[in-house]
């Protein structure tokens, strides 16, 4: 009965990468599907948000079922908890990418970001499926170490954000309103995108430590001033 136990826990855990693949893969097509107006493409990001939504379902009923009938303690109560916060935000990276194709459907046959905005765009989503694939990585080893990184990866996402806001307020802005507020949209995607996947690596820290990753790292940073000190 504890090894069915068991395995179940790790059915769940093997979802969480699952759901991380396929939001991780949709991204990085909703990035090709907006940059190339490649309506076909986006369509298919579109229709297959539905398996992660199936997923998330799944794995939140499986993981109700796990609670009321092993009414789970310490440890174990702790990954099946964080199990179901992981999933939201995986759910919710899904449904981003799926934003940014259904923003590449509604300009289509145009393209909604502007050519002199391409390069930064591109480099807004190969990041964030980089960085979701690291978050998966995180959710099967439960490296600690790892899972602290990515909020400092997460860094190079708020400067690019930054940067398409810059271009933004700039004089020279000849694209109009309407591109504007597109461009604005997908750089709000991208953001909250990576925000998720730092999420999901913070909840591993609380999943393998017992706390949270902020507050291990404002105690590694005053050891390491006392150190110096």
């Amino acid at each position: 009965m504890r090894d069915a136990y068991h395995e179940e826990l790790d059915s769940i855990g093997e979802g969480l990468v699952e759901m991380a693949r396929l939001v991780g893969s949709a991204i990085g097509r909703a990035t090709t599907a907006i940059l190339d107006a490649d309506l076909k493409l986006a369509e298919s990001v579109i229709a297959a948000d539905a398996k992660v939504d199936d997923l998330q379902r799944d794995l939140e009923e499986r993981a109700v079922a796990l609670l009321a009938r092993q009414q789970p303690v310490a440890t174990d109560l702790r990954i099946v908890v964080t199990s179901l916060r992981m999933s939201a935000d995986l759910e919710r990276s899904g449904d981003l990418a799926q934003h940014v194709a259904k923003l590449a459907r509604l300009r289509f046959p145009d393209t909604a970001v502007p050519r002199d905005l391409h390069a930064t765009i591109l480099e807004m989503g190969q990041l964030a499926q980089r960085l979701m694939a690291k978050a998966g990585e995180v959710i099967i080893t439960k490296d600690v170490d790892l899972a602290l990184q990515l909020e400092q990866d997460d860094d190079a996402m708020d400067l690019l954000h930054r940067t398409l806001f810059q271009h933004l307020m700039d004089d020279r802005w000849r694209h109009g309103i309407e591109t504007a507020v597109d461009v604005t949209l997908l750089g709000r995607y991208y953001e909250r995108f990576a925000d998720h996947a730092v999420s999901v690596a913070k909840r591993v820290v609380y999943l393998v430590t017992g706390e949270h990753a902020d507050d291990l790292t404002q105690a590694e940073g005053r050891q390491g001033g006392d150190g110096e000190a």
